[in-house]
C-alpha cells in the first residue's frame, strides 16, 4: 500500500493487500489477539491497532516487502537482542515478507506489553 490507508476496520485494511500479504497480516492479527484476549481492535494512525485499558498496546501494518510491527519503544527495547535479525527502530520492527513470522517472539512481546499496560510487568518474565 503506497498511500496512507483510509480503512475503517482491520478487515478493510487487510483486504486492500495482495493475498500473500493478507495471509501474513491475518496471522499476525491472530497472534496478537491470542496473546491479548482482552484487547480491542481498532484503526489508529491509519494502522490496525490493539488497545487495552484505553491505551494502545501494539500496531501493525503491511508494506510492499515487509510487515511492520509497532510494540512501542519499550516492547522493542525489552527484546532488542532477540530482534537483532530484523530491521528495527525506536518502536518498530520489520518482518520481511517471504519469511516466517517469529511467532513465539511476537507472542512474548505482546504479553510483555499487556503486562506493562496492566501494571503487572516484571523483569525477565517474558523471556524463555
Amino acid at each position: 500500500m503506497a498511500n496512507r490507508s483510509t480503512a475503517g476496520s482491520i478487515d478493510d485494511y487487510i483486504a486492500a493487500f495482495p493475498a500473500e500479504t493478507q495471509a501474513v497480516l491475518e496471522e499476525l492479527r491472530a497472534l496478537i489477539a491470542a496473546a491479548a484476549p482482552d484487547a480491542t481492535e481498532t484503526i489508529s494512525y491509519a494502522m490496525p491497532t490493539f488497545d487495552l485499558n484505553g491505551r494502545h498496546l501494539v500496531h501493525f501494518a503491511g508494506y510492499g516487502k515487509h510487515i511492520g510491527f509497532y510494540p512501542v519503544p519499550s516492547g522493542v527495547e525489552a527484546f532488542k537482542e532477540e530482534l537483532t535479525p530484523y530491521k528495527s527502530g525506536k518502536g518498530s520492527v520489520q518482518f520481511p515478507l517471504g519469511q516466517p513470522l517469529p511467532t513465539q517472539l511476537i507472542r512474548r512481546i505482546v504479553e510483555f506489553r499487556v503486562a506493562e499496560n496492566t501494571g503487572k510487568a516484571s523483569g525477565g518474565a517474558f523471556r524463555s
